[in-house]
């Protein structure tokens, strides 16, 4: 099958294409791969979409693709692949598609760069107090001596926290290395060899929220992570720690957070909430102590054209009979975002 032309047809939400994928990107597909359509499926239902499912080895997916369950692949005898050009694949992969041999790769490691990047640049931010000494400065309008309102500021030799070794966990870690700063991480699935390799050290959740200058949450969304970050690991955090949130809003117990926030104990950075969109009288809005950003730390603007190279990518792989370099399994659902 390497060696013959293979039809990719893309399946996604409406407007998601122009995004992430340029014309340029589909219009260059190597030799040994076909696009069947430029207008992406919405829907596997319509009659357009029936006849493209049935010419379709390779189904290229992005955000809002419609759930590709085993009345789709009834409709796809030839597919043997989906690339999805985003992060996970939860929303769209039935395990019909695994239980039939369709083999599935996700974008996600591409996606955790820019999330990875954000990070970074918020740990710094924190540790050198920026946002609450520039703060002060807009208020006040006159000299300001930063060390003198916080004697701890600075990066050198302060402890950051990562929760959970993810893939964007793990590029967090790495991006730290040239930084003079004690990384701990805590994660039940980590191996005294794993943080061995990674260069950190592997701590108790309990030990990493109290002795933390920066607190970094990086789990995946799961039924067992639900309220993860709890009231009592809140209340465990020194005065003067920054807790910094871009894994999902459910994941901690917001109102004890805002209880010491509003206090003064805590600075927060969150770009992700529960809900997605803070109602307008949420007390985080108004609290000097937080910096909100609306889920801005993934792939977005021209961070999207690392997530259309991955996918495609993937499908020049494909096309000259090599492995897919960022497979997914059924099983690794369970424990993944």
């Amino acid at each position: 099958m390497s060696r013959e032309t293979l039809n990719v047809a893309l399946a996604m939400g409406p407007g998601v294409a122009s995004r992430i994928f340029s014309a340029g990107h589909l219009e260059s597909l190597p030799a040994g791969l076909r696009l069947l359509n430029h207008e992406p499926m919405e829907e596997f239902s319509s009659r357009r979409s029936l006849a493209l499912l049935a010419e379709t080895d390779i189904l290229l997916t992005g955000w809002n693709c419609a759930k590709v369950n085993a009345t789709v692949l009834d409709a796809a005898p030839r597919l043997r692949h989906i690339l999805h050009a985003g992060g996970t694949v939860k929303n769209h992969v039935d395990s019909a598609c695994w239980a039939r041999g369709v083999q599935v790769s996700s974008a996600a490691e591409a996606n955790a760069i820019p999330v990875a990047e954000y990070t970074l640049a918020m740990i710094l931010l924190a540790n050198k107090r920026v946002l609450q000494i520039a703060g002060t400065l807009h208020r006040e309008k006159a000299p300001v001596e930063p060390d003198g309102l916080f004697p701890d500021m600075g990066n050198y030799g302060k402890r950051v926290g990562i929760i959970a070794a993810s893939k964007i966990g793990r590029h967090v870690i790495r991006l730290l290395k040239p930084f003079e700063l004690e990384v701990v991480v805590a994660d039940p699935f980590l191996t005294e060899a794993d943080a061995q390799a990674l260069g950190v050290a592997s701590v108790e959740l309990e030990e990493l929220m109290e002795s933390s200058d920066v607190v970094s949450l990086h789990a995946p969304a799961l039924p067992s992570t639900l309220n993860l970050v709890n009231a009592g690991l809140i209340a465990l955090m020194r005065t003067g720690t920054t807790f910094i949130n871009t894994a999902r809003g459910e994941l901690v117990d917001q109102e004890a957070l805002l209880a010491r926030l509003e206090r003064g104990e805590l600075f927060a950075v969150l770009d992700v909430t529960t809900p997605w969109v803070l109602p307008p009288d949420s007390r985080f809005y108004s609290n000097p102590n937080v910096l909100l950003t609306p889920h801005l730390a993934g792939s977005l603007g021209t961070e999207l054209e690392r997530l259309a190279a991955t996918a495609l990518a993937e499908a020049q792989r494909i096309s000259r009979g090599e492995p897919l370099r960022f497979p997914v399994q059924d099983e690794d659902l369970a424990f993944t975002a």
